[in-house]
């Protein structure tokens, strides 16, 4: 695998032929629009295939995989072109391998929303171990609110992806309530309430495992939240579902404010199957401009996570967006714009904009000027997700934990499937 820095004058077509490789595959590999004229300083992921096949009258997919010893999901993988579908037509040429080595095994987890297009969670499944529906809620008689999930669940199950439960305390206003949190974990019998609803809903609905996402837990009951956590695991042990905790970026074990108090590394690493390091955010919408996820800042909250935890049940948490920051920072100004990778490059090549890239945080960025306002926008591409995949391994982690899948990001998947090979769920 190539990454190439785009130069000035430079398109696709002139560096594929620099590579003797497929324009149409490095604007699959990259999505980049049919023009050919991809932003300045951009980085383009160039794949070489290995091996191809061309489609013969009569044969599947499925036919396919057998013949190379290889899998449906795999085929679907080292080919875009196919959607995440499995039609195929004669004359198509697939490509069952490449040149790059594989250089070590993670499993994947991606966050939808309910609402997500069916063609980008076609899309995306054959590169996820486990997809999660975002997000189950509660009432204070422990009743569950529930998304409409029963779609994506069937989906997973479909590709052969496990779908996880993920259980939350967002109000109706979408965000974290710690006195409904408080209210759970200060009275037994409605936790006993919840769990029963949560075990019967996994058992309805196909679900494996349970996700429980509690932020800005009131610090004087972290051992309360961590005692929740080992009722779910006693509850869940006996169906054979695991327990997952989702745990705000520390760096130490005293760490202050209300988002990391009552989260206790190590008691919770020990009696959860999983947990999900939400290693983003730095860079927020509400904040000054900085990079959502930067790379010296993520290494501080892995590394320290492996001291409390086993390496082996940790997912790292990998943003798939980014934001355009209006500069200079005003605390009362509007908040930052969420974008998607694809969105920040098509700004650059909108606004002519040169893309940089932070070796210190292993992130791109680029300024603009628009209505006399000044602008930088800070996003992931290849480059990012090569080292946040490459910390994960370092670090012997179980995988990632994408936030999330609402739009496909070609690199990510590209740059995953041609360096690690998928750890099953």
């Amino acid at each position: 695998m190539i990454i190439h820095i785009v130069q000035p004058g430079e398109t696709v077509y002139s560096i594929a032929r620099q590579y003797s490789a497929s324009p149409s595959q490095i604007i699959r590999d990259n999505g980049l629009g049919p023009s050919g004229y991809p932003a300045l300083g951009q980085a383009l992921i160039i794949a070489i295939p290995k091996v191809t096949h061309t489609v013969e009258t009569g044969e599947t997919l499925f036919s396919i995989a057998i013949k190379y010893k290889t899998g449906v999901n795999q085929l679907r993988r080292n080919n875009l072109s196919l959607m995440g579908s499995d039609t195929i037509y004669p004359g198509q040429v697939l490509i069952i391998s490449y040149e790059e080595e594989k250089i070590g095994t993670l499993a994947t987890n991606g966050y939808a929303y309910p609402q997500i297009r069916d063609e980008t969670l076609s899309r995306t499944l054959p590169f996820l171990s486990f997809l999660t529906p975002f997000t189950y809620g509660f009432t204070a008689d422990g009743s569950l609110i529930s998304p409409e999930d029963s779609r994506l669940v069937s989906k997973a199950l479909e590709y052969g992806t496990v779908p996880v439960m993920m259980i939350s305390s967002l109000n109706d206003k979408g965000r974290f309530d710690n006195t409904l949190t408080s209210l759970l974990l200060n009275d037994d019998e409605l936790q006993e309430t919840l769990l029963e609803n949560i075990v019967s809903n996994m058992n309805i609905l196909g679900y494996r495992a349970l996700d429980i996402d509690f932020e800005y837990i009131f610090p004087q009951e972290r051992d309360k939240f961590t005692s929740f956590v080992a009722k779910a695991k006693e509850k869940l042990a006996p169906y054979g579902y695991q327990v997952w905790v989702a745990l705000a970026p520390k760096t130490s074990s005293d760490q202050m404010g209300l988002l990391y108090e009552a989260h206790d590394y190590k008691a919770i690493g020990e009696i959860a199957d999983k947990v999900l390091l939400m290693t983003y955010e730095w860079g927020y919408s509400r904040g000054p401009a900085l990079p959502v996820s930067p790379l010296d800042k993520v290494r501080e909250v892995a590394e320290y996570a492996v001291s409390q935890i086993v390496p082996s049940k940790i997912f790292l948490g990998l943003p798939n967006y980014g934001y355009d920051f209006t500069v200079p920072f005003d605390k009362n100004g509007p908040p930052a714009r969420t974008i998607s990778n694809e969105q920040a490059i098509r700004l650059a090549i909108e606004t002519g904009s040169e893309i940089k890239f932070s070796e210190k945080s292993q992130t791109p960025y680029f300024t603009y000027v628009r209505d006399g306002k000044s602008h930088e926008v800070h996003f992931e591409d290849a480059r990012s997700v090569m080292a946040k995949l490459a910390l994960a391994n370092e670090l012997g982690l179980y995988g990632i934990g994408v936030w999330n899948i609402m739009n496909f990001f070609p690199q990510l998947w590209v740059v995953f499937n041609l360096l690690y090979n998928l750890r099953r769920g």
